[in-house]
């Protein structure tokens, strides 16, 4: 019988509404029976971004349970990578419907919208689907590096040479994102499938932190901390914090406790898992 994934993955979250904020527009939600992590980071008007991110949250972490828990095992190929894609797909769709239903139903929401980026876990990979600018990072070993790659003005400059990554940090368009959840019809969400080893540990941010601590000092961070999650998810907002804390800061972490393979394809003992 396949394991419940909250025995081999290891699921921390922290948030924060910084220093300047006086509420915080970010949304966490994590299941760690599904493999599922969703962070959020709301824009709009007053409190509207919290609205926006919380929709997105509440949707995706309630869909994706409902529709795994309601899969038939023949549905897939076997390998689950067409179904976790299929299912962020989908569910970042409705919730960019629903935000943005709720944004013209509502004057006091008008222009509402959020950042997204999910991430699914099962049989030793993930898919990850993102939009905007929160990210993803991995911790394997000594090598950090930002997996996902940010929709926005700046990532744009960076590609088309117009700036370096150097001149990037002192950017004041950092908060310029060209894709976003809720503020257009429909929207596109970008996914990815990777491998996970034992031992890594995935990190999911909003740009409170991103903006405020380099790369470097959050790998420092991870690096030195990896033993207690707790600390470290902590310490990584305090860090924000000491650097500012201009946005709202949210972190989830997420360390792989040891290999979880479904010997026959990700679901096919997936209603084992809630018996």
């Amino acid at each position: 019988m396949m394991a419940n994934l909250g025995t081999v993955l290891e699921v921390v979250t922290a948030t924060d509404p910084g220093m300047v904020r006086s509420h915080n527009e970010d949304s966490i939600g994590t299941d760690a029976e599904i493999g599922l992590a969703v962070l959020a980071d709301g824009m709009g008007g007053y409190n509207a971004g919290e609205v926006a991110s919380g929709i997105a949250v509440a949707m995706l972490t309630t869909e994706m349970r409902q529709a795994l828990e309601a899969h038939e095992p023949h549905e897939t190929d076997g390998s689950g990578e067409p179904l976790a894609v299929k299912l962020i797909k989908e569910n970042s769709g409705k919730a960019n419907a629903a935000i943005y239903q709720t944004a013209k139903s509502q004057p006091q929401y008008a222009g509402m919208g959020t950042t997204l980026v999910v991430a699914l876990f099962y049989d030793n990979r993930m898919t990850v689907g993102h939009i905007g600018d929160s990210r993803l990072y991995r911790l394997r070993g000594d090598q950090f590096e930002q997996i996902t790659r940010d929709h926005s003005l700046l990532q744009e400059q960076i590609d088309s040479g117009m700036i370096s990554r150097e001149q990037a940090r002192y950017s004041q368009n950092k908060n310029l994102v060209t894709r976003a959840v809720g503020i257009d019809p429909e929207v596109e969400i970008e996914v990815h499938t990777y491998d996970v080893e034992p031992g890594d540990i995935y990190l999911l941010c909003s740009d409170g932190l991103s903006d405020m601590v380099m790369d470097e000092d959050i790998h420092a961070t991870l690096a030195m901390l990896q033993a207690n999650l707790p600390l470290a998810a902590k310490q990584l907002v305090q860090q924000a914090n000491d650097s500012g804390g201009r946005d709202n800061i949210s972190v989830i972490l997420v360390r792989v406790l040891e290999a979880f393979e479904a010997s026959t394809g990700w679901f096919a003992k997936f209603k084992a898992w809630f018996r």
